[in-house]
């Protein structure tokens, strides 16, 4: 792996899991002897993830992670709602009916009770979610929708961590996918794209409420700007 993939990697992981929360600095001289690599393949890693829409160069030297406010997720699912609900419409139409099948069959069984504190359970059932758009994408077998759902679940990746100690949202969605899959496999475009839409509506709108209910606790986060928020 070249250097600039491996930076890219590690600080990709570390946003997307909170370790660098929103408005941290990353100064250039130490994030790259952090890291172990030299300065060059150091921007060319900001540069991607830039692009991506996680950092925001602040001086020629210091790059920032960007926050995630509720106008944001907002504006994330708007897109998110246009591509999943046609891709689920696609992949009825185009995929393999077997494979969607064991998909839901797969989500019936989940226990998010499983593992210590239920910790593994959700782990396997974010993993399983993983399967799930990997065998979406590969039913739908357009390059560039997949390239935009790619682009989108790089951001729902940090969005996620907002409703992971809800559980009563966390077997909702559960059930939601196992619908989804099941449509897919039936070739019910209409079921499929409806309870897509479904689950995202209520996706956000859980994740929208986590973010009020956290912000009194956090007033100084700026991943918790409720900018915007009725």
């Amino acid at each position: 792996m070249r250097a600039s993939d491996r930076a890219y990697a590690t600080l990709l992981d570390e946003i997307q899991s909170g370790i660098l929360r929103p408005g941290a600095v990353l100064g250039e001289v130490e994030q790259a002897a952090r890291l172990g690599v030299s300065r060059t393949p150091l921007r060319e890693a900001l540069g991607r993830l830039a692009a991506d829409g996680l950092v925001a160069q602040q001086s020629p030297r210091v790059t920032v992670v960007t926050a995630i406010d509720a106008d944001d997720i907002r504006e994330i699912f708007e897109v998110r709602r246009a591509l999943e609900e046609s891709a689920a419409r696609l992949a009825a139409e185009r995929g393999d009916a077997t494979a969607f099948a064991e998909l839901a069959h797969d989500f019936a069984q989940v226990d998010l009770d499983g593992g210590t504190g239920g910790a593994d359970g959700r782990d396997a059932y974010y993993a399983l979610i993983a399967d799930f758009d990997l065998a979406l994408d590969a039913a739908v077998a357009n390059d560039y929708l997949t390239a935009a759902l790619r682009t989108v679940r790089t951001h729902l990746v940090r969005v996620r961590r907002l409703a992971r100690d809800n559980p009563a949202r966390l077997a909702a969605s559960v059930a939601e996918h196992r619908l989804i899959a099941a449509a897919i496999s039936a070739r019910d475009a209409d079921l499929a794209a409806h309870a897509t839409h479904v689950h995202l509506h209520n996706a956000l709108h859980s994740i929208l409420e986590s973010l009020t209910a956290a912000a009194p606790a956090y007033p100084h986060d700026s991943a918790l700007d409720l900018k915007g928020q009725p």
